[in-house]
């Protein structure tokens, strides 16, 4: 049996080697050097993101890329979504052949506004896309790492691609289930973030739950009016990578996104709150991105583009809230996307 490469020792890394590991699968654990590999080789326990879970003995650990993915068949990607393209070109050279591709990063480039399987394409080849997929939805490490029931999908365009990461995922408290819209999963999993940070202001602000409904509900209009122009599915959505993805990582403990719209919300500055935070919030980059997006594809996003303006243009939420409350008027059931 090949084992499992995962490149990424963070906390959504960390998770899914111990969830996999639980199951029997023979699991490699990359990550670098400078993060902290060694420390969690010699602990048995990523204790700076997930303190008080054990690894099984079973996770070979290392920070030597070549070891890492040589023999291993399956490559799953548990990097930031600003490293994917930086990691695929290291990885390049050692690639088995028929290597699966697994992408379980939520974010966009920031350059090029490319979606993860794009930048995988562009560095590997047109060909890999019949076996990549990316694994997606309400799935925070804290609680895979401790085998909380969790639900999530896996989206190919490859039908027998997508059964390949539901056999291998699969577990009593690991439920995948599959869709061929990897445009929409990519987008939906990308997008939340976004509406996550906004979700953390509004608790910073003061203000209550009506508040988090209504930009929770809004927001993901917001998120399927992009992500249909962009080519997804509009069921998708309304499933685990878009509606269940969003609520998990707008009213969670364990959202980095939201914490960081919290700090925001709270007067801290975008700078203050990534210190304070001490990892990678992608939500920050993503509003970059789904400005530009908005713009290029004509799609009206006030949330997002509100959120941008507080995030990159310093502007005052207080403002901003007033300003989005303050729109012209709108027909709630017309003003909804269309599938």
């Amino acid at each position: 049996m090949h084992p499992i490469c995962i490149l990424g020792a963070g906390s959504w890394g960390t998770a899914q080697a111990i969830s996999l590991a639980s199951v029997g699968q023979d699991v490699i654990l990359w990550g670098r050097e400078e993060d902290g590999i060694a420390q969690i080789k010699a602990a048995g326990e990523n204790k700076r993101f997930l303190p008080g879970v054990a690894l099984p003995d079973t996770i070979q650990i290392t920070h030597d890329m070549a070891e890492a993915v040589e023999e291993a068949h399956i490559i799953i990607l548990a990097v930031p979504a600003q490293t994917v393209r930086q990691v695929l070109v290291r990885v390049a050279p050692f690639l088995p052949a028929d290597a699966l591709i697994i992408n379980t990063a939520k974010g966009l480039e920031l350059e090029s506004g490319m979606r993860i399987s794009q930048v995988v394409t562009d560095v590997l080849g047109q060909d890999i896309l019949e076996r990549y997929a990316v694994l997606s939805g309400p799935s925070h490490a804290e609680e895979v790492s401790r085998k909380v029931p969790t639900a999530v999908t896996a989206a190919s365009v490859n039908l027998q691609t997508a059964h390949r990461v539901q056999d291998l995922y699969m577990a009593p408290w690991f439920r995948v289930y599959t869709n061929p819209d990897v445009a929409g999963v990519e987008l939906g999993g990308s997008l939340k973030n976004i509406i996550a940070i906004a979700a953390g202001m509004i608790y910073g602000l003061g203000y209550g739950d009506n508040a988090q409904a209504a930009l929770i509900t809004r927001g993901l209009t917001e998120i399927t009016r992009l992500g249909l122009a962009m080519g997804g599915n509009y069921r998708t959505f309304s499933g685990l990578s878009g509606m269940g993805d969003l609520i998990v990582t707008c009213g969670s403990r364990h959202s980095r996104n939201r914490r960081a719209g919290e700090m925001i919300g709270q007067g801290m500055t975008l700078e203050e709150t990534l210190e304070k935070v001490g990892m990678v919030v992608e939500g920050a980059y993503t509003a970059k991105i789904a400005y530009k997006l908005a713009e290029s594809f004509q799609v009206d996003m006030p949330i997002s583009k509100a959120c941008y303006r507080i995030l990159h243009e310093k502007h005052d939420p207080r403002d901003e809230v007033f300003r989005l409350m303050m729109r012209g008027k709108k027909h709630e059931i017309e003003d909804m996307v269309q599938p």
